[in-house]
């Protein structure tokens, strides 16, 4: 049985969030609250396996409550949006940064066929993230590349191309990545699998907290030096003539966009030799198969591993497909591409 607790000042949210719960016989609400204090109190008190949580909320705000959950007795945290305007889901993408493992929209539009929709995605995601084991933060001191061997292949300066794959867990670890990458001129290819509708605010958030350009991507744009490109919800994002490329095209490994269609589109397309190609924290396979395309083109291909990721899934799938020259932890990534990508 998996224990929620939901966190939400609106009685009508609470009442509908916890209807739709219930209804998966694996899940029990085991308490509500109308404020961050709360939130914080209960989750001490209660140990529940997730907390579902407002940002906006009264007496003490959902940001606050997540920093203070997340060092006082942490858990997975589920934030939920009343709306995806840039604003509200910059704050989503903030609560994430302070360990809240993932975002999506509150379900509306009741009777809809599209509610029915949301309402098992969401029961979905509750199963998913209540698996998932926590800590305050990630607080292991990086080892350096110095100490480690690289293959030779590795030991380049060549590559022009940064190409990245991630899902849950992973704005927090390509926000790291970005953070602790010198800004050099080279274009940076991002599929984030993420709520419909929250993209604008990842790139938002990324943009305004690091050195890099970062935007969503649009069908047509070049592959500009310094310039991160997001993949869009619901297009998949291949590199075709040295341009982006948007499809609609059916998903792969129930994801679109997909980071398996975003590594074979380059390693098709003559990118191979220039990519330095990563996979970080997420569930599922997508990406591993796309990664082993690239390596095979002559990619420089990393994998998150274990200890720093959220969800080993798609990281193990790229090691057992043998798709990763390195498994790193996240700290070491950055320090890798600073050797690997030209200035």
């Amino acid at each position: 049985m998996i224990r929620v607790l939901l966190a939400d000042d609106s009685p009508l949210t609470r009442t509908v969030i916890k209807e739709l719960l219930m209804c998966d016989p694996q899940i029990a609400v085991v308490g509500e609250v109308t404020d961050g204090r709360q939130a914080v109190d209960e989750t001490r008190r209660l140990k529940p396996d997730l907390v579902i949580l407002d940002v906006l909320m009264p007496v003490m705000d959902g940001l606050d409550a997540v920093r203070e959950i997340m060092a006082e007795s942490p858990t997975p945290i589920l934030v939920l949006s009343a709306n995806v305007d840039r604003t509200a889901s910059r704050n989503a993408f903030i609560a994430i940064e302070l360990g809240a493992l993932d975002v999506m929209e509150k379900p509306k539009g009741f009777g809809t066929h599209a509610f029915e929709t949301i309402a098992q995605t969401l029961r979905d995601k509750v199963k998913s993230l209540a698996r998932i084991q926590v800590m305050h933060h990630y607080r292991r001191e990086s080892r350096g590349v110095a100490s480690k061997v690289a293959p030779k292949s590795l030991v380049c300066t060549d590559r022009t191309l940064l190409a990245i794959g991630a899902s849950t867990g992973g704005p927090k670890a390509i926000m790291h990545v970005l953070q602790n990458l010198p800004r050099k001129p080279v274009p940076v290819l991002i599929v984030q699998h993420i709520a419909n509708g929250f993209v604008n605010g990842f790139a938002d958030w990324l943009d305004k907290e690091n050195s890099w350009t970062v935007r969503v991507a649009t069908d047509g744009d070049r592959l500009l030096p310094g310039v991160v490109l997001i993949a869009p919800c619901l297009h998949h994002m291949e590199i075709r003539n040295g341009r982006v490329c948007l499809t609609d095209d059916p998903p792969k490994n129930s994801c679109r966009p997909s980071a398996d269609v975003l590594f074979s589109s380059l390693a098709r397309n003559g990118f191979g030799a220039k990519t330095a190609a990563i996979l970080l924290t997420g569930m599922g396979t997508d990406g591993a198969d796309g990664l082993l395309e690239l390596k095979n083109a002559g990619a420089c291909s990393f994998v998150q591993d274990e200890e720093s990721c959220a969800v080993f899934g798609m990281p193990r799938a790229a090691i057992e497909r043998d798709a990763a020259d390195m498994v790193l932890p996240l700290p070491d990534i950055p320090l890798m591409l600073k050797h690997i990508l030209i200035d």
